[in-house]
């Protein structure tokens, strides 16, 4: 079993501890053991703009600090805020040597930081590292009939220096989720904003946002969305109460992963509002204690 660094934020302690739960499962079957990374916090969540907003960047830079010091030169995140966050920071303090040095400074009794982490999301692990064919040679389901459409959202694409991949053609969730047999739906909402923190004041707009996104997947054909960030899946799934239409399940990939490899009940689907198992049961795809009555 392979040890990976791994960064796991706040929400995937919490709200978003399905994604955490699934993903661990997934990887370990794969020959991969999440470790936590030393005594780590908050990211932050936001990225600051301003070229002199030095204080955005303590939280993340702390965090590669102490990756750093461990001896580690990879720190791997599910949280697509989190992968954001930490990777602007990262390259920020890599091309801006003024920068660095006084975050250094500010942090005092804290390791210096040298630039030497890279920050990957789950998905770049997966493509990259772990290989599609590893992938579809655990599949013990294929989710043969299951059609999804990858939901990318902001923070995964742009901006494009921190991209997991295209800005104008993404394929890398929809890659994974077909190496165990899943069809994947390109619909035209794919990386539209889900609301963001709107929706703690303005949760009417965010449920009309999240309307449009749902109603793009279904006329594409789709059958339930798949995402990778515990904010859209909050703004997807759960604002789905303030609307009148018959819900759609949005799953982590990394559930939908789990399920293929025989590993439903790392995948806690009381999490969400819309509950997936019905769909799942109709199309034959779920067995074990988790997927039944």
């Amino acid at each position: 079993m392979k040890s990976i660094t791994y960064f796991p934020g706040c929400t995937h302690q919490t709200n978003g501890r399905n994604m955490e739960s699934s993903g661990k499962a997934v990887l370990e079957t794969l020959g991969y053991q999440l470790e936590e990374m030393p005594e780590w916090i908050c990211c932050g969540t936001v990225f600051g703009l301003s070229e002199d907003d030095l204080f955005h960047q303590l939280a993340p830079i702390r965090n590669l600090a102490r990756v750093e010091k461990a001896g580690d030169e990879k720190l791997v995140t599910m949280c697509a805020m989190c992968y954001n966050t930490l990777g602007r920071a990262n390259l920020l303090v890599r091309k801006d040597e003024v920068a660095l040095e006084a975050l250094n400074r500010f942090m005092d009794d804290e390791p210096d930081y040298h630039g030497r982490v890279d920050v990957v999301h789950l998905t770049q692990f997966l493509k990259d590292e772990v290989g599609l064919d590893k992938i579809s040679s655990k599949v013990k389901r294929p989710l043969e009939g299951l059609k999804v459409m990858p939901y990318y959202g902001c923070l995964l694409l742009r901006p494009e220096e921190v991209s997991i991949d295209s800005m104008e053609d993404p394929t890398i969730i929809c890659n994974i989720l077909e190496a165990v047999g899943i069809k994947s739906i390109k619909g035209s909402h794919i990386s539209q904003c889900c609301g963001s923190y709107h929706t703690v004041d303005k949760k009417e707009a965010v449920a009309r946002r999240s309307s449009e996104i749902i109603s793009s997947a279904r006329k594409k054909g789709a059958d339930m969305i798949a995402l990778a960030c515990p904010l859209c899946e909050f703004n997807l799934d759960d604002r789905q109460r303030l609307l009148s239409k018959n819900g759609m399940p949005v799953l982590y990939f990394t559930e939908l992963l789990a399920i293929a490899f025989g590993l439903e009940d790392s995948c806690d689907f009381d999490e969400h509002y819309v509950d997936p198992r019905p769909l799942l049961r109709e199309k034959g795809l779920l067995g074990g204690s988790n997927g039944q009555e």
